[in-house]
């Protein structure tokens, strides 16, 4: 992500592998650091699937969390 800070707004959402491109599910709309807690406790499957929006970039919830 570009530019983000712990309470940036951010956007969690799961994007789920369906066969038209899948459909994507808000899980929530909040502070980055909320967001990761919340992410951190889904399953290993649901966070392969996660992605966390800011105002300027989208990133894998994995490709942040490993880095």
């Amino acid at each position: 992500m570009r530019t983000t800070y712990q309470d940036a707004s951010v956007r969690l959402y799961h994007l789920d592998g369906g066969p038209e491109g899948g459909a994507a599910t808000t899980l929530f709309y909040g502070p980055l650091s909320e967001a990761m807690r919340i992410a951190e406790q889904q399953s290993a499957e649901v966070q392969e699937g996660l992605f966390i929006a800011t105002d300027n970039d989208v990133v894998a919830f994995l490709d942040l969390f490993e880095s």
